[in-house]
């Protein structure tokens, strides 16, 4: 078996497309944001990502069909009011190991060359080891346009933030992007917890990324659906909090991007 298999569907032809990127991470924040898209758009899959770096497992469905974990890869063209073309990559899960990370991520760069992509945007949360009110999105760019572009949106650039730098698929694709294939990007991060899967920081996250897309009909009653569910949760654990029940002094340190 090969180290990574790509298995088409089919190859669309695309007109220098927006790559995105959202793999399972810290809040699940860019998975999230990314399936929530390829529903909204009606994308269509072309591609599957098989490695021996994913975890050696499948997965078992409802109805006890069982499938190798992978990730997949959608296109949708002629989107928002600028008629771009997208890809929208997501899955089951990232790289096991940096060996992994590295050469995924370089499997993935190249397929975006190929198709001509002419920018990178990664989608991920920046966990805050604390329950986040009203989630910002903080940026991170490979060049000082993207920056001032995207600032126009909403998103914050804050020197403190991410001080650790960018972890895993969301980080390796701007730094592999920009030294290696000579594409830039940026990396979108919804602030969150990261104690439970997080739509509402997904949200945020789509809207500018909408935006900047010039999509203007994108429905949320999803997401808004999903965040009241986790807000029920979200309640119980901080009275349980509050009676000591659920006090933990050596909580682990959630503040890195995923």
């Amino acid at each position: 078996m090969e180290d990574i298999i790509v298995k088409y569907l089919e190859k669309p032809e695309l007109k220098e497309p927006i790559f995105i990127e959202g793999l399972p991470g810290v809040g699940n924040v860019g998975k999230l944001a990314a399936e929530h898209m390829i529903e909204q758009l009606d994308a269509i899959q072309f591609a599957e990502i098989y490695s021996i770096y994913l975890p050696p497992q499948v997965l078992v469905n409802d109805d006890g069909l069982a499938r190798l974990v992978n990730n997949k890869l959608y296109y949708k063209k002629d989107v928002g009011v600028d008629s771009r073309d997208l890809i929208i990559l997501t899955g089951d899960y990232q790289g096991m190991t940096p060996q992994g990370q590295y050469q995924m991520t370089d499997k993935l760069l190249s397929i975006a060359k190929d198709m001509d992509a002419n920018v990178i945007v990664s989608l991920g949360g920046y966990g805050q080891g604390q329950m986040v009110d009203k989630p910002r999105v903080l940026g991170a760019a490979t060049n000082q346009k993207i920056v001032e572009i995207a600032k126009e949106y909403g998103t914050v650039f804050d020197e403190d933030h991410p001080s650790a730098g960018i972890v895993g698929a969301s980080g390796l694709l701007l730094g592999l992007g920009q030294s290696v294939y000579d594409i830039d990007g940026i990396c979108l991060m919804g602030e969150t917890s990261g104690y439970f899967v997080d739509p509402t920081a997904a949200r945020e996250v789509l809207e500018i990324l909408t935006s900047y897309i010039g999509i203007e009909d994108m429905s949320y009653e999803e997401l808004d659906d999903k965040a009241e569910e986790v807000e029920a949760l979200t309640n119980k654990v901080l009275e349980l909090e509050g009676s000591g029940m659920g006090k933990d002094s050596k909580r682990e340190d959630l503040s890195y991007i995923g």
